[in-house]
Order: C-alpha cells, then sequence, then structure tokens
C-alpha cells in the first residue's frame, strides 16, 4: 500500500465508524419515541404488573344479640402483621425491635422469612393490637407490613358459649350459631386496586372494585339476664354434687323459643383454642340421654288418649315389684292400689309398666312419635342428633314395659323439654327455635287439651309433699313437672353406681308459659335421685325466669279438686 492511500483509507474508516454510530442513534432514538410516546401500552403493562394489586377488603361480621338486643358476640378492628421475604433485609436495624412487639424471638423471625423466601407473602402475627400496629409502621422495615381485619369478641365469655360458638382466626363459624349462621353473618368482602411500592406497602389506591358488604346481625331467642342465671346455678349445682357434666334448658312453651341453653363444664370462646375440645359440645342438643322416669307422662297420656284408662283408673301395684320376662320390674315401696294419677305422683315403675302393657304397641309407638321421641327438634343447630325409639315391630314385653319408665328409649334434652312443652300449651308440639319468633307458630296439635291438662295436673301432684320433687316448688306459683332417675349404660350392662338425674317441669300452672329440663351425669356427692338433684335447680332458674318476664303468682284450686272436675270431662 503507497503512503498517498493510507490516508484515504483512513477516512472511509472514520466515516463507516460515523455512519454506524449514527444509524445506532438514530435506531435509539426512535425506539424510545416509539415505546414512550407511539406505542407506550407495553411498558404501562409490565409497570403494573409490579405495582398495581388486587386486594381484599375484610367485610365487618354481623352482630349476635339477644332477644332484647344486648351483644352476645362482636367483631372489633384490628391489624396483622405480614412481611414478603424477598423484600425484608435480614439484618435491618430495626428487625429486633420488630420481633419483641409480636413477642416472638428474633431468630425465630428471621427463620421464618428465610424458609417462606419464595411466598410473596407470610403472616408474622395476627391480631394485634392497633397501637402496637402503628408501632410497627414506625419502624419503617421494608417489607413489612400492616393488614386491616377483625376479632370476634364474646361478651358473656362461657355464659353463653354453647349456644354462640365462636370463629376461628379467619373470622370463619366453627361451633354453635356462629357455624350454623356463618353466611349471613360473615357477609361479602370487598375489592380494592392499590398501587403498591417494589417493598410490599400500599401507597395508593386507584379505584375501589367492590365494597364489603357487612354481614347482617341476627337475633337469637335466649335471654341474656335467665342465661348467665341458668348458668350461675348450673355450675354451683355441678360443684356441689361433684358431677361429671350437666344440662339446662328454658324454653317458652307457646312460641317454642329457647330462653336459656347452658351447660357444664363449658368453656371461653375468647381463647377457646387452650379449652379441651370435649367442652366445645352443646350437650343439651348434641347427646342422647334416656329420659327415665320423666316419660311416664307420655305414657299416661297415651292411655288417656285411647280412653282405655282414666286419671282414677286403678292399678293395682302390689307387690311393689312384678316379672316380666327374665326380668324383675321393681318400685322404691309397695305403693299397694294407685290411680293413674298416683302412678306418675309416685312414679310407680310397676303401674307404669302394667298400662303400658295394657296399650297396643303400634299405638302407644305411633304416640310417643307424635309426642316427638325418635324425632328432631328442626332447630338445625350444628350436630343436633335425632333421638331414638324402636320400631314397635321390634318390641318384645319386656321392651314394651321398659321402655315406659324410660329405658330403651333416648332423647336430647331439647327434645324432651320440646316434648313436655305440648302439656302446657294445649296439646300442640312446636319447632323448638334459638332464633326470636315474631309470630308464634301454629305446630301440630297431637294431643287434645283436655288429655294435656289432665296430665299436666297429674304431674303437678308430683311436686308435692306426696310427690317425688317437692323441692321444685316455687313459693307463690303452682308447678307441674317429673323426676326422673336412671342407671347409666356401660360396656357389660346398665351400671349400679352411675346415674342421670333428671327433672323436666312447667310453671305456672294455672297459665303455663315455661318449660324447663335439668339433667345431671354421674352426680357423685351422695345424692343421686332427680328430685334431690335436678329438681331444686329447676326451682330456682324458673322462679328467676317467672320473675323477669313479670309472670302473676298462681295460688289456685288444689290439684285434686281440678283432677277429679276434669274426670268428668274425660
Amino acid at each position: 500500500m503507497s503512503k498517498t492511500e493510507t490516508p484515504q483509507l483512513g477516512q472511509w474508516r472514520y466515516l463507516f465508524v460515523l455512519l454506524v454510530i449514527l444509524m445506532v442513534g438514530i435506531f435509539l432514538a426512535y425506539r424510545a419515541l416509539n415505546i414512550q410516546v407511539l406505542d407506550n401500552e407495553f411498558l404501562k403493562i409490565q409497570g403494573d404488573a409490579r405495582h398495581l394489586r388486587t386486594i381484599d377488603l375484610p367485610a365487618h361480621r354481623g352482630m349476635i344479640l339477644d332477644r332484647n338486643n344486648e351483644v352476645l358476640a362482636v367483631s372489633t378492628p384490628v391489624a396483622s402483621v405480614w412481611a414478603n421475604p424477598k423484600t425484608v433485609p435480614l439484618e435491618h436495624e430495626n428487625l429486633k425491635q420488630l420481633a419483641k412487639l409480636i413477642d416472638q424471638p428474633v431468630g425465630d423471625v428471621r427463620q421464618l422469612l428465610k424458609t417462606k423466601i419464595s411466598k410473596g407473602f407470610v403472616y408474622l402475627q395476627r391480631r394485634i393490637n392497633p397501637e402496637v400496629a402503628t408501632e410497627i409502621r414506625s419502624l419503617d422495615i421494608p417489607g413489612v407490613s400492616i393488614l386491616k381485619e377483625f376479632r370476634r369478641y364474646y361478651p358473656m365469655g362461657e355464659v353463653a358459649a354453647h349456644v354462640v360458638g365462636f370463629t376461628n382466626i379467619d373470622d370463619v363459624g366453627l361451633e354453635g350459631i356462629e357455624l350454623q349462621a356463618n353466611t349471613q353473618l360473615r357477609g361479602i368482602p370487598g375489592k380494592d386496586r392499590v398501587v403498591k411500592d417494589r417493598m410490599g406497602r400500599i401507597i395508593d389506591s386507584i379505584n375501589l372494585i367492590r365494597p364489603p358488604n357487612a354481614g347482617d346481625d341476627i337475633k337469637l331467642s335466649i335471654d341474656k339476664r335467665l342465661q348467665y342465671i341458668a348458668y350461675r346455678e348450673l355450675k354451683k349445682a355441678v360443684d356441689a354434687h361433684k358431677a361429671k357434666s350437666a344440662s339446662l334448658v328454658i324454653l317458652d312453651a307457646h312460641s317454642g323459643e329457647v330462653m336459656a341453653m347452658v351447660n357444664q363444664p363449658a368453656f371461653n370462646p375468647n381463647n377457646y383454642a387452650v379449652s379441651d375440645i370435649k367442652k366445645y359440645r352443646n350437650l343439651a342438643v348434641t347427646d342422647l340421654i334416656e329420659p327415665g322416669s320423666t316419660i311416664k307422662p307420655f305414657i299416661a297420656a297415651a292411655a288417656l288418649k285411647t280412653r282405655q284408662f282414666s286419671p282414677h283408673t286403678p292399678v293395682s301395684t302390689s307387690p311393689g315389684y312384678m316379672r316380666v320376662g327374665s326380668a324383675t320390674i321393681k318400685d322404691v315401696h309397695d305403693y299397694g292400689q294407685l290411680d293413674l294419677s298416683g302412678v306418675i305422683k309416685k312414679s310407680s315403675n310397676v303401674g307404669i309398666s302394667k298400662i303400658a302393657l295394657a296399650l297396643e304397641k303400634e299405638n302407644l309407638w305411633e304416640t310417643l312419635s307424635d309426642f316427638g321421641f325418635g324425632e328432631v327438634t328442626n332447630s338445625n343447630f350444628p350436630g343436633e342428633v335425632q333421638g331414638y325409639l324402636p320400631f314397635f315391630g321390634e318390641w318384645k314385653r319386656l321392651t314394651q314395659a321398659s321402655l315406659s319408665f324410660g329405658y330403651g328409649v333416648s332423647s336430647t334434652p331439647l327434645q324432651l323439654a320440646q316434648s313436655y312443652a305440648l302439656f302446657a300449651n294445649g296439646g300442640y308440639l312446636k319447632p323448638a327455635s334459638l332464633f326470636r319468633v315474631d309470630e308464634t307458630p301454629e305446630g301440630q296439635q297431637v294431643l287434645s287439651e283436655k288429655v294435656s291438662t289432665s296430665v299436666l295436673n297429674m304431674m303437678e301432684a308430683v311436686v308435692s309433699r306426696e310427690g317425688t320433687a317437692l323441692k321444685a316448688k316455687i313459693p307463690g306459683y303452682r308447678v307441674a313437672g317429673k323426676t326422673g332417675t336412671i342407671k347409666k349404660l356401660g360396656p357389660q350392662g346398665y351400671l349400679d353406681d352411675k346415674y342421670l338425674s333428671i327433672f323436666a317441669g312447667i310453671a305456672p300452672v294455672s297459665t303455663p308459659r315455661f318449660v324447663g329440663v335439668v339433667v345431671f351425669d354421674e352426680p357423685s356427692n351422695g345424692d343421686y335421685y332427680g328430685g334431690k338433684v335436678a329438681a331444686p335447680v329447676f326451682s330456682q332458674v324458673m322462679s328467676e325466669a317467672l320473675r323477669l318476664f313479670n309472670i302473676p303468682p298462681d295460688e289456685g284450686l288444689p290439684s285434686d279438686v281440678q283432677m277429679a272436675k276434669l274426670e268428668g270431662d274425660l
């Protein structure tokens, strides 16, 4: 190459490089113009994908109220701490203070963030106080944020726990009315479109897609005042008699509303996780009992219904026992000659067995079924079980006899109360309800008013010095009822040292309003008869119910005079 060609070649190289640079510059300028001005949708989409988020807005759960609008369950606002493990600096200077505020070792917090590094969301602590949440915000730790939530609070604690139930940490009903009415109470969460920074913190709300729709408030049939009294008296009696457990139900005989329902042992729904799960059971609805002698008024009603018997039909109970098949049925004493009323008053097993055996099996079965035995109350309470009434085709003579004093048949305390209500409302079986009823249901008439009133007066004689339930008396009021003391069934048959003690009663007799059933499981402090263990609790709670609802006293005609008058009408 000559010396004259070298500068020319260098000049072309210079021009070529300059041209390439110019073309690259023009191309980049065009791309910038195209992306940022002419076609910027792609970048917007990518930016939004990294910063725009749709979040759920929690809906306020509805309140649960008693019949007088007193609060039984309410949701209060709380805050929860969450983090994006990908963006939290594990050695941040305020991480130790954060751990202290949420009451966790800082090492555990770091370990959680490490193990969840692939996740974009992890709770550090749920349901903290708003004041603590404010302190955590002030720490300004990247990737740590506060989420608004609600915490369920139960003002009555364990007093109404078995009825109201409780929710889990995500505000979903798990037990009781909280579970039964969960959809109605929970409402519908809202949705919001928000902008988050690279640390996951919300910095702006773009648009509210759907506002949260709060859940509905619901009103129960429970009376808060009576519920507390029932809880107090039952707990005191369980402690005194050293019973394994106990249940109490107070029912409005005309509306079917449950005015009070308590069980022992109980639990605190505000901190249910520390309680034995067995304590969550509402025994009055979920557990079956053999009713014992409390079924005898229904056998008497079935007998009167057939017109084979009247209240004064004589029944011989001598010599105080009778053989049925291979078994011996016994009374506590030899009561000799009794009439039907006397059989109920003295609670004679021999007498009621003879009456039951005199009735046709199918007729007796149909009548007891009509009275609600072997059925559910249709309260729709979670876990409600169906009673058991064996089909009459399977009955032997011993089955028919033992059924008449409450063995081989089973019911829940609530179902027993529902059935007893028909003696108080003219013979109508009405659905039991844990929700307030504004219009009294008609129900189904399963017994004539004359027969139901006749049996009611027979049961009034039980609550007398000659009967088995003197301790169920209420000063100034006439009370009717029936005791039950029944041996518990074990793996090898009925046990001689474990009992159910029951009382079912109605007050006041002249204008019946309330039905009460009290059940004690395995009282073990000496007394175990229903008249000594369950009847006094009925008296104490029912007297308060009559006072709270301003039911006037009723000192009326003696029971035997009324019985004589009714006899002529039957």
